[in-house]
């Protein structure tokens, strides 16, 4: 079933792009009296479809894409046949350069605003929440396994990244702090200032969703929140909403404190000191080969949450699509300089992952939105067979009044084809490698 769930999330989001991209074609394209010949969703073989006026509209067997066939225009079709007659008045071929411009840029725009659109809607309607700089500073953070290796110690209070303040946790490990040149993080160390440099293609560490839970989080207080039936806990007493103030005589305030001091105790009796409504005890509780006393833990800090107004939500919206394509056009660059591994390349099961399992219309919206914008920038991209390919080719006619053969641009059309095939491969092979890793 879960995976049933992360496949018709992928197949919705990517139904939806597709057929909004190509869309921003086929409207386009009409609008300057250009004819239509096929608008699908998915590639052949055709599984459904209907013919409406002069456009057969059709649902392909294979959900990786779609296409839009304009008569006159060399596309993956390669219909050179037609491309042998005489250019007709509604072909693309006959229509001015800025017309056809605009037709090729028309599923980029589309994906961008839908991009916006989503993002726009989702700040409006849920705002943010987040741990904040100022909740980071006053608690600190718990440093695991790979903020550690960096320099990060448990305790830690994180001031700025590369000198600049920032607003939340998650910052920390955003795509703009992760790329930067000489990154680095400044921190509090038990009152010294510390300079804890980003290691050049750090950002490869974060190749999964689990990788982020190894870096940092933020140090919480707590309170039990819920008692395992049939535990230690549960046999000595503990109810919600007791504190923990120590174990075996070592101080307890954080979460993280707890469970170091339980990490040596491991199938031995610890004694917990506790705070109730009723005054402060001592108890005697067994710990567990996995290090617990059988307890749930309830965080003593509420997360900063904001609520944003229409206005507001338009331009932290659009803020962050484009930001988007910022941290891809930067991660794109890096990959050519191999700083980022071309391994973070993913295709379709990597994608379905990042849906994830269990199905939530905001994560849905969320990631949809993201795609949308970077399916937009991996559209513009100048390799032929691309839309950024049919730009740069249009770009040179007008600018040089000079029109590319028909016979070059079905050369180039087949060469993008082999360059996209190549990278569907590719993205498929490290797919399959990181199932089996």
């Amino acid at each position: 079933m879960e995976t049933l769930i992360m496949v018709g999330q992928l197949l919705l989001g990517l139904s939806i792009l597709v057929g909004l991209h190509e869309l921003g074609h086929l409207l386009t394209a009409k609008m300057f009296g250009m004819r239509v010949e096929k608008f699908s969703i998915g590639f052949p073989p055709k599984i459904a479809g209907f013919q409406w006026g002069e456009t057969e509209y059709s649902i392909g067997a294979i959900p990786l894409g779609g296409f839009v066939k304009i008569s006159g225009m060399v596309d993956e079709s390669m219909d050179t046949e037609q491309m042998s007659s005489e250019p007709q008045p509604w072909e693309f071929r006959s229509k001015p350069a800025w017309q056809r411009l605009i037709v090729m840029l028309g599923g980029i725009i589309v994906n961008v605003v839908t991009g916006i659109i989503i993002f726009v809607v989702l700040v409006y309607q849920n705002g943010e929440t987040f741990y904040s700089r100022d909740q980071v500073i006053q608690n600190g953070i718990v440093a695991y396994e790979y903020g550690e290796a960096i320099g990060f110690k448990t305790g830690d209070k994180v001031l700025d990244i590369n000198g600049e303040p920032y607003q939340g946790i998650n910052d920390l490990t955003s795509g703009s702090a992760l790329l930067s040149e000489n990154g680095y993080y400044t921190v509090d160390r038990n009152g010294e200032q510390i300079k804890i440099d980003i290691p050049r293609g750090f950002i490869n560490t974060f190749n999964s969703e689990e990788s982020f839970s190894k870096f940092v989080q933020i140090r919480f207080p707590f309170e039990v929140g819920a008692v395992d039936k049939g535990s230690g806990a549960e046999s000595a007493g503990i109810k919600p909403g007791d504190k923990i103030l120590a174990v075996n005589n070592q101080p307890i305030e954080y979460f993280d404190e707890m469970q170091s001091a339980l990490q040596p105790l491991v199938g031995k009796t610890a004694q917990v000191v506790r705070k109730n409504e009723t005054g402060i005890d001592t108890l005697a509780i067994a710990v567990t080969d996995e290090a617990r006393i059988g307890i749930a833990v309830q965080t003593l800090i509420e997360p900063t949450r904001r609520q944003y107004g229409f206005g507001e939500a338009i331009s932290k919206g659009t803020s962050r699509a484009f930001g988007v394509v910022i941290v891809n056009a930067r991660a794109l660059g890096k990959m050519f300089t191999g700083e980022v591994s071309a391994k973070n390349v993913s295709g379709p099961v990597g994608m379905a992952k990042i849906y994830g399992s269990t199905w939530d219309w905001v994560k849905f919206w969320s990631i949809t939105g993201l795609i949308s914008m970077i399916l937009a920038f991996m559209n513009l991209l100048p390799i032929p067979a691309l839309d950024g390919g049919h730009v740069v080719f249009l770009l040179y006619e007008m600018v040089s009044g000079r029109t590319p053969s028909d016979k070059f641009l079905e050369n180039a059309q087949k060469v993008g084809m082999v360059i996209l095939l190549a990278l569907m491969v590719f993205a498929i092979g490290n797919d399959i490698l990181k199932l089996f890793s």
